[in-house]
């Protein structure tokens, strides 16, 4: 086992962000570690040794995963190879379930530590996946501050360590924007699936509100990862439609008076940014029959069971249509007085996820673990 050596597994654009952070920090506190794994380019600048690219394996649904499994154990097997020639001092992993839960079996194989950055949100659907972790995974990095909880009730060891949007969207300059009433943000995703369901419905929706708010300027926000070309395949060429890089994404979000969302990270980002936000989500049909058997919670996006109520309107596969997109937002639109409240409600959000550096603490909780393993002192 290579104690300065750590591997970091990413499969999404919103988590590479956040395998970023925590690649930052480490480096500050262990100079000479090496990190190798699977990520995008955000870790790949930072100076990820890559396994494979996130971008490659960017899936939705179950179904989706299913019909990938031939590339997915393509995958697998190289880095069960490359993790017994090499192994690393710890593996830590991001989000992805579905992709992660096979490396989180393979490293416990090899005794390599297992940090889970990121966990699967248990709590909410699939609970049987608790056993799961329970058995492979030694520690967990929790983002939201009733999980640990959750964790531990199940005997499971579990640290509270920030949400990590906290330190990226809670920056002075973001925080002296103001929203104007004539924007609005088109967010249909990072993963190529969601975009090509959700942002045809998204721009014709906007083009509708437009006929009678002329004034509408459309912002078609580019995730991570996702290329402006693709995103201009399910867009109108009309003026008024603007096309926002990721690395403006934040700024221009901050600016707008509303926003179509798919659902994910960004109707988070949406919340801290105090941004109200309207979210669909489609899947297809066997995808989304398996998910409502398994789901135990009222809501589907983090603000809505944050604060326990939705203060978000969720349209979900049917319901994810241009009239009741269209519906929706031109109710916030000609009642602006509806988004102020919403806006003071999301301040709470903020308030309920802290102010601490989720980098930071999982660099700290990373460098542990190792140490432990070390010295064998992890269970």
């Amino acid at each position: 086992m290579n104690n300065n050596l750590v591997w970091i597994n990413v499969c999404e654009a919103s988590a590479d962000n956040y395998g970023a952070m925590l690649m930052q920090e480490l480096k500050k506190r262990s100079p000479g570690v090496e990190i190798t794994g699977m990520g995008g380019p955000a870790m790949r600048a930072l100076g990820l040794q890559p396994v494979f690219r996130s971008e490659d394996l960017s899936l939705m649904g179950l179904t989706e995963v299913v019909t990938s499994l031939p590339r997915i154990m393509g995958y697998l097997r190289h880095i069960k190879k490359r993790m017994q020639e090499k192994p690393p001092g710890i593996v830590v992993l991001l989000d992805a379930p579905d992709f992660n839960f096979r490396l989180a079996r393979m490293a416990h194989s090899l005794d390599i530590p297992v940090l889970y950055f990121i966990p699967p949100q248990v709590w909410a659907w699939r609970k049987s996946r608790v056993r799961f972790l329970k058995k492979y995974v030694d520690r967990i990095a929790c983002i939201f501050p009733f999980e640990p909880a959750f964790f531990r009730k199940n005997g499971i060891k579990a640290d509270f360590v920030g949400h990590p949007a906290m330190e990226k969207l809670t920056l002075p300059a973001l925080e002296k924007i103001s929203f104007r009433q004539n924007q609005i943000a088109l967010l249909p995703g990072s993963r190529k699936k969601e975009i090509s369901s959700l942002l045809p419905l998204f721009s014709k929706s906007a083009n509708i509100l437009r006929q009678t708010h002329p004034d509408l300027t459309v912002n078609v926000v580019q995730a991570p990862g996702v290329s402006m070309e693709f995103l201009r395949r399910f867009c109108p060429q009309d003026p008024w439609f603007r096309f926002v890089s990721s690395e403006d994404r934040h700024a221009c979000i901050k600016e707008c008076s509303m926003a179509l969302a798919a659902s994910g990270t960004v109707t988070l980002e949406c919340a801290i940014l105090e941004v109200p936000a309207i979210v669909a989500y489609k899947l297809s049909w066997l995808s989304y029959q398996l998910g409502s058997m398994l789901i135990h919670v009222k809501y589907i996006s983090m603000p809505n069971l944050i604060l326990g109520r939705q203060i978000f309107p969720e349209l979900i596969q049917d319901q994810a249509n241009v009239d009741k997109l269209v519906s929706t937002a031109r109710v916030w639109l000609e009642n602006p007085d509806q988004t102020v409240r919403i806006r003071k409600d999301l301040k709470k959000i903020k308030t309920l996820l802290g102010y601490k550096s989720a980098g930071r603490a999982c660099a700290e909780l990373t460098l542990e673990l190792m140490q432990k393993a070390t010295s064998h002192e992890i269970n």
